[in-house]
């Protein structure tokens, strides 16, 4: 087991059963590693065991001489915190949410020297995402090379599997190009794809070609992630929500608009005109706001919030459908 500095094992005997976030710090006094935890008492004692779960834990151990933490009332604010705690202060042991600089776009090629879609780093015309793994997208771009040239007939979508990538024409290439801005610009016509996809699918297995059945697989794949990296927010960046969340002696009103959380207020208990005052205060805060965006930095933000919005009961989730911002 570690051996405890008197500093480190009082902290640890007075830990409190809530949500929040702790640091781990070393001996100079250095934030080697930031967490979250919706139980700050019980996360925290794991580290600390004789025989730790995780490898990570195992490496930092030797490291650890004092640690601090930071009382929240939700896990949504713990997890918000944690990240951005994280870019701030780029804690040694932290891997996740730290480099948000290397994650990367998918570019569809506009000549007939370009690639029909690569990886870039940095935004430029007809880039889609941002993705936050450049190996992972560049094997979902690999795949799709088998089924160029992709064009489009009326409403449907004309490609077949080919064992090698084959050279195209200029004219193959344009429509092929015309095809891809079309389908990541277009979360519909991403879907109609989709199906034609998952139709050569089946058929191939009907047919018990069940290598080419797991060719189109891969393929399908391959569209469903970059569909989720290009979509993943961006019906959620419209939307205007308020969530209303339990916590120890109450509730607490979060409203989200534009990405992110733009006023909060805790309450023993909630009127109807609470709830009205507190709307329209955050929506003239909505307002004045002038949001400079990060585009690589929000992922993070963004997918957080989503992922606990999403993970909510009904009841602690209202949509303002009729609000409108200005910018």
């Amino acid at each position: 087991m570690i051996k405890l500095t008197k500093v480190l094992q009082d902290k640890l005997s007075n830990l409190p059963d809530c949500p929040g976030i702790y640091k781990m710090l070393d001996a100079s006094g250095s934030i080697i590693y930031i967490g979250k935890s919706k139980c700050l008492k019980k996360r925290v004692k794991s580290y600390f065991v004789e025989s730790p779960k995780w490898e990570k834990v195992i490496k930092m151990q030797p490291f650890i001489k004092d640690l601090e933490i930071v009382i929240t009332d939700t896990h949504l604010e713990a997890m918000l915190l944690e990240c951005k705690l994280i870019k701030e202060i780029q804690p040694y042991f932290n891997v996740q949410m730290k480099n948000d600089n290397r994650y990367v776009y998918a570019k569809v090629g506009m000549d007939e020297r370009s690639a029909p879609l690569s990886v870039v780093y940095q935004r430029e015309e007809h880039c889609y995402g941002p993705f936050r793994r450049k190996h992972t997208l560049q094997q979902m771009i690999d795949a799709l090379k088998n089924i160029y040239p992709i064009q489009k007939n009326k409403q449907k979508y004309e490609f077949e599997y080919h064992v090698l990538p084959i050279s195209m024409t200029s004219e193959e290439k344009e429509k092929n190009r015309l095809v891809m801005n079309e389908l990541f610009l277009d979360v519909k016509k991403m879907e109609r794809f989709v199906k034609q996809l998952e139709k050569k699918m089946q058929e191939a297995a009907v047919d018990y070609r069940f290598e080419m059945a797991s060719k189109y697989r891969d393929i399908l794949q391959a569209i469903q992630y970059l569909k989720s990296g290009i979509n993943r927010n961006r019906e959620f960046l419209e939307k205007s929500i308020l969530l209303k969340l339990e916590i120890s002696d109450g509730y607490k009103l979060i409203f989200v608009a534009k990405g992110q959380v733009i006023d909060k207020q805790c309450f023993t208990r909630i009127t109807g005109q609470d709830q009205e005052t507190f709307v329209e205060r955050a929506i003239k805060k909505s307002n004045a706001i002038d949001i400079k965006s990060n585009e690589k930095s929000n992922i993070d933000y963004h997918d957080i919030l989503l992922g606990e919005i999403m993970s909510l009961p009904d009841e602690s989730v209202i949509l303002l459908e009729d609000i409108s911002f200005s910018n």
